[in-house]
């Protein structure tokens, strides 16, 4: 995965389970494709259960495909800061282990410096360290089907409502004017 010359760009964002991260990230302008799976681990094509079982060093994470022009990768991070407690080792809400932990996988040079910024910022909102992980991306692996368009998929509607719909609630007061046009309604 490398950036391209064209007009996208991607990065690899974890803040515990990839559903709610999937699910937030598909609802803003400038988002072309959010697709969920696992990287920053050591085990070649982990599955979920590879993963769940702690073992691989995997995170569920996204790769958010965006478009710079119409959406900053500063804009991207500053969701994922409130979307997410980056103070939190290891876990988010009720999902507990290394797989649920914050992390960005930055693709070259000048996302690391924009990172890096986002980090220093960021930490300026939370009275407690932040935790998140930073390093370069090496691998990504899709992850299987069922575990793509989860919330609009409606397979868990109760984990969709405790955990994913207060998420959105919270974009949707918070960043409205990043919302697609059908999404900010």
């Amino acid at each position: 995965m490398t950036s391209t010359k064209s007009s996208t760009e991607t990065i690899v964002l974890g803040g515990g389970c990839f559903w709610c991260l999937e699910t937030v990230y598909r609802q803003v302008e400038g988002v072309t494709s959010v697709i969920s799976g696992y990287a920053g681990g050591h085990v070649a094509n982990p599955d979920y259960w590879t993963v769940a079982s702690k073992a691989s060093g995997h995170a569920e994470v996204v790769q958010v495909t965006f478009e710079p022009k119409v959406i900053s990768l500063g804009d991207i991070l500053e969701i994922f800061w409130a979307m997410h407690d980056p103070t939190s080792l290891d876990q988010q809400g009720y999902d507990k282990g290394p797989e649920y932990r914050s992390i960005i996988l930055y693709d070259g040079d000048d996302q690391k410096s924009g990172v890096e910024a986002s980090v220093k910022a960021a930490q300026k909102l939370f009275d407690k360290p932040i935790v998140t992980e930073v390093k370069p991306l090496d691998k990504f692996y899709e992850a299987e089907a069922e575990h793509q368009n989860f919330y609009e998929s409606g397979q868990r509607p109760d984990y969709c409502q405790v955990v994913i719909n207060p998420k959105l609630a919270k974009l949707r007061q918070k960043f409205a004017a990043r919302l697609k046009a059908k999404e900010a309604s």
